[in-house]
């Protein structure tokens, strides 16, 4: 399905642009989901393999978000018919496309992080 607004009409126009910034905000904002979905971008994760490379994260928050991510069509949950019931948490193909913001991200926290510190020496 092709956007109705397209990346260079987004560009040029200041509401279009906020508007598409306030659209990805919905679905990854908030102190958890980056991280769900940086853990879930290597590979399938069960829930307590997301929540030990997760830290801090209390199992009924990690819980909320996931099924919020599921909703956006972000994260993919398989329940599989196993004694016990086994489930599995993947990305969507598009949450997959997040790879190069988050690898932007990575470089620029480094980035940042280093001149904070840097300037707090001085």
């Amino acid at each position: 399905m092709k956007p109705k607004v397209s990346f260079k009409e987004a560009k040029s126009c200041p509401l279009q642009f906020v508007l598409a910034v306030n659209d990805t905000l919905n679905v990854i904002s908030g102190k958890w989901k980056m991280p769900i979905i940086g853990s879930l971008l290597f590979d399938k994760r069960r829930f307590t393999e997301i929540q030990r490379n997760i830290p801090k994260i209390t199992p009924r928050m990690l819980s909320k978000e996931l099924k919020e991510l599921e909703l956006n069509g972000v994260v993919k949950r398989t329940v599989y018919d196993t004694l016990p019931v086994s489930v599995e948490y993947e990305l969507t193909p598009s949450a997959k496309s997040l790879n190069h913001v988050l690898d932007t991200m990575v470089e620029w926290g480094i980035r940042h992080r280093e001149a904070v510190v840097g300037r707090q020496k001085r």
